[in-house]
């Protein structure tokens, strides 16, 4: 068996565990072999980008016979990202401790060096939404209060048959129009804040809510004022008050790399009263945009012509969206309590820098949550490393990482590998971080969770198939089951669960637009939303899970067990994704402990039924 000399996701190698702030002292150690009669260890470290530097470890203790312990306290002074690796002196040469993908530092043939994350020595996040629920919401699809909508352009379908499919069929000319409307509004959410609050959510997303000339928003029409569909700035001051009375927070979507072309900035159509882009290039707002020949040919998102890409580093973009007047302070002062900035990886580093400047100065405990797809520690874009998640820009951002584990055992049941996904954003994120991951398995860009776990892939299905496939008894009857043991994992792994409007009551869905249905009231799986206020009840009930540690006690067998522990409490999950009963033999540890969900009779071992979960709870 080859030696292991040093592993970083182990406090025995590496403390603290993971990043660390600027002028923090880390503690490494490796582990030799007295055989090959070791001279001498060398940290070897370079910043991103910059030469590498040598620093001598000093010999520890033996342990036993045949091992040697070498050790060094290094202190980062400059945030950034750095990557090491050990050298050794022996009789035979200098050689190297390097890892082959897994972490573990191997005597010879490694090929990889560790990455060490290093932030901000005064970066701190937001710390209300710990041990949180997040609730996410299409607005046009979550409840229709029936106020009579005012000043609706004509050009919108309103419809009257809410929970129909979403208008998804092309026109002649092949465009689709998003113009079809449900009513869903922001008054409609006020009305049903108990039925939130009895979830136990903490925070709500709403998806933009900002004028716009399609359904979901995203082709800003007016950041300044609220869509007509949806009501007043006096509605959104309305919800975000009585969200507070309920211990609700609201976040909203801002959508900053690129505006609609049918908006009072591009004014493409005239539908506005300025002088836009389009229009002109006298346009106050024509340097924003990026044309290759103007009027008609401009750089687009993702090459949607209806969304012309914004420069967003132009003095007078930033001012307009991070001023002190700006857009994300004028939204703070009507009662939000922070943003989701949507497509952060495609806003540079002087946008972001601005954008935290003046919302922290507006509210130093407003949430600025970033859409990273990737390990948002290491992301290169822009033709260069981010930093996001070293102080100066997001707070946190949407966990996609830990999504892709979640879905992917549950769907394969292989649980081995589950705690790598897991270990790697814990050891490259800051702690503060890791407690407030936004932590979805369904969003509006991807299929309902249900689907996703149970249904038939859409990989190379076209929108016709999509809109005829639907789960069948059979496959609802285990896609439920498996939703379950999903929830269980999101609303128990390091971060906040973010659940997606409707989840919570069986919608099903493929891909944009079938994702975004009408919210069934009345027809609710009823089973299933009591599961989901039972996982709220467990989340309120447990310490831990605000901040607590994570440790992976067994993966194997499609079998899952992981503790979370603080100062106040500690739990054990247990999911059991075979689709056969079986028992857990537990540590002794946990043996005769209390169960706060699931199977109730706890001795020396566990029984679990097929497709089952179960936690359990110790006081310390």
């Amino acid at each position: 068996m080859e030696h292991i000399a040093y592993r970083s996701r182990s406090e025995l190698f590496k403390y603290p565990f993971s990043a660390v702030k600027a002028g923090e002292k880390i503690t490494f150690k490796v582990v030799l072999p007295r055989a090959i009669q070791c001279s001498g260890v060398q940290l070897c470290l370079h910043r991103d980008n910059c030469d590498e530097q040598k620093f001598d470890l000093f010999w520890l203790r033996m342990e036993g016979t045949n091992e040697e312990w070498w050790c060094i306290d290094y202190i980062p002074q400059d945030s950034g990202l750095y990557y090491y690796h050990f050298d050794y002196t022996t009789p035979f040469g200098v050689l190297s401790i390097r890892h082959n993908g897994d972490t573990c530092g191997v005597l010879s043939g490694g090929v990889h060096d560790w990455q060490l994350t290093v932030y901000d020595r005064d970066f701190k996040a937001v710390d209300w939404l710990k041990g949180g629920l997040i609730y996410q919401i299409f607005p046009d699809r979550f409840y229709n209060s029936g106020n009579k909508k005012q000043n609706v352009p004509a050009d919108r379908v309103l419809r009257d048959d809410w929970g129909g499919e979403p208008d998804w069929k092309p026109t002649k000319e092949g465009r689709v129009l998003n113009n079809d409307y449900f009513g869903g509004d922001l008054e409609g959410i006020r009305q049903k804040l108990d039925y939130l609050s009895s979830l136990g959510v903490t925070c709500l997303y709403l998806n933009p809510i900002f004028e716009a000339q399609s359904n979901h928003r995203y082709d800003t029409g007016d950041y300044e004022k609220i869509d007509p569909v949806l009501g007043t700035e006096d509605d959104l001051k309305h919800l975000c008050a009585d969200a507070k009375e309920h211990g609700i927070r609201v976040i909203l979507d801002g959508v900053f790399s690129h505006t609609g072309d049918d908006s009072r900035y591009f004014n493409k159509y005239g539908r506005y009263d300025s002088l836009g882009a389009f229009q002109s290039k006298q346009s106050p707002y024509y340097p924003w945009y990026k044309f290759q020949s103007w009027p008609k040919k401009y750089t687009a998102w993702w090459g949607i012509d209806i969304l012309p890409e914004v420069r967003e580093e132009t003095p007078s973009f930033i001012d307009y969206i991070a001023g002190e007047n700006g857009v994300a302070a004028k939204w703070l002062r009507c009662g939000i309590s922070g943003w989701r900035l949507d497509v952060a990886d495609e806003l540079p580093d002087a946008f972001l820098d601005a954008f935290r400047k003046r919302v922290k100065a507006e509210n130093p405990e407003a949430l600025i949550l970033g859409e990273v797809w990737e390990d948002a520690s290491n992301k290169s874009s822009y033709g260069h490393r981010r930093r996001y998640l070293q102080g100066r820009q997001l707070d946190s951002v949407m966990n996609y990482p830990f999504a892709d584990a979640i879905l992917s055992f549950i769907r394969t049941g292989k649980a081995e590998g589950f705690a790598d996904s897991i270990l790697m954003i814990l050891e490259n994120y800051p702690k503060c971080v890791t407690d407030i991951l936004m932590n979805h398995i369904g969003t509006h860009d991807t299929m309902r969770a249900i689907t996703a776990l149970a249904g038939e892939s859409c990989e190379g299905r076209d929108r016709p198939w999509q809109s005829k496939h639907h789960l069948s008894k059979v496959d609802y009857k285990k896609g439920v089951l498996l939703l379950k043991l999903a929830a269980v994992l999101q609303y128990t792994l390091p971060g906040v669960p973010s659940l997606y409007y409707g989840d919570e009551a069986g919608m099903e869905g493929y891909k944009d637009p079938f994702n975004r249905g009408c919210y069934p009231w009345g027809r609710e799986n009823a089973d299933l939303l009591a599961f989901y206020r039972a996982l709220g009840q467990v989340r309120k009930r447990c310490d831990c899970l605000k901040d607590g540690s994570f440790f992976t006690v067994s993966e194997m067998l499609s079998c899952l067990a992981f503790e979370r522990e603080n100062a106040t409490d500690a739990i054990l999950v247990i999911i059991n994704r075979n689709e056969h009963p079986i028992t857990y033999h537990l540590p002794e540890r946990w043996q005769f402990k209390t169960s706060v969900f699931g199977e109730t009779n706890v001795t020396d071992c566990v029984s679990l039924g097929a497709l089952d979960a179960v936690i359990l709870k110790k006081e310390k």
